[in-house]
């Protein structure tokens, strides 16, 4: 009784995790890097303004490059992706075979004319032929050709300046038009050196990037289908 309950019980967990494992979406975890969290916080320098002079050295001095620096500073990522892959293959196959199988002739037997005779007989029956043969052939190809693009910009807050200089960004935006939501986030790791005078910076230069776009709304229920048919399609074994 208790070896029965024991294979009903482990029979219905790997049915229930292997539904589970085909009905869950896809995500995207914003969790920092390792390296990110591991690497010490670059320690602030005070700042000293010297007095009298043109320029300043405050926070905001009067000539200087308005580009993110310190902790929640704004930088803006501009996200331009695109995504280009063709493929193509092509397969022949040609097999042919033949095969030929003829009888033997008998030599005669000197002047012994019964025995000539009844050797011509043979022969006549042995020199029949048979040849068989077989010819296969297959070709097949296949082409795949994908071309995407997506272009937006995220204005990204710089939350950690590791030690080595670079900013560990995170950003977020929303937008609700006609009670559709439109969400868009990012998260990653940029060097200072790669953001423009315009205070913006290439998504393709943005390490361990991570980006999300959904939408949520009447129009993203509708076009999904319902958690019923999702596990109806998870265990029709047909």
């Amino acid at each position: 009784m208790r070896l029965t309950l024991y294979f009903s019980v482990l029979a219905a967990s790997l049915l229930l995790s292997g539904c589970t494992a085909k009905l869950t979406e896809p995500e995207i975890t914003f969790t920092p890097p390792k390296y990110v969290e591991e690497m010490p916080s670059r320690e602030e320098e005070s700042s000293f303004t010297a007095q009298g002079s043109l320029f300043g050295q405050g926070d905001s001095p009067l000539f200087s490059d308005h580009k993110a620096m310190h902790v929640n500073d704004i930088v803006t990522v501009v996200i331009l992706e695109k995504a280009t892959s063709s493929s193509k293959a092509n397969k022949a196959l040609t097999e042919a075979d033949k095969l030929g199988l003829n009888g033997g002739i008998f030599a005669g037997a000197g002047a012994n004319s019964t025995v000539n005779s009844a050797l011509g007989r043979v022969n006549g029956v042995s020199e029949i032929g048979f040849t068989g043969g077989s010819t296969s052939s297959y070709a097949g190809s296949g082409a795949a050709t994908k071309d995407a693009s997506f272009t937006t910009t995220v204005s990204a807050r710089i939350v950690k300046v590791m030690s080595n200089g670079n900013y560990f960004i995170v950003g977020r935006r929303e937008i609700m038009v006609d009670d559709q939501k439109q969400i868009m986030q990012l998260s990653g790791v940029i060097r200072p050196y790669d953001i423009d005078q315009n205070n913006q910076i290439n998504s393709a230069k943005v390490s361990d990037a991570k980006i999300l776009y959904a939408n949520e709304g009447d129009v993203d229920r509708s076009i999904n289908r319902g958690w019923g048919s999702k596990l109806v399609e998870a265990i029709w074994p047909f």
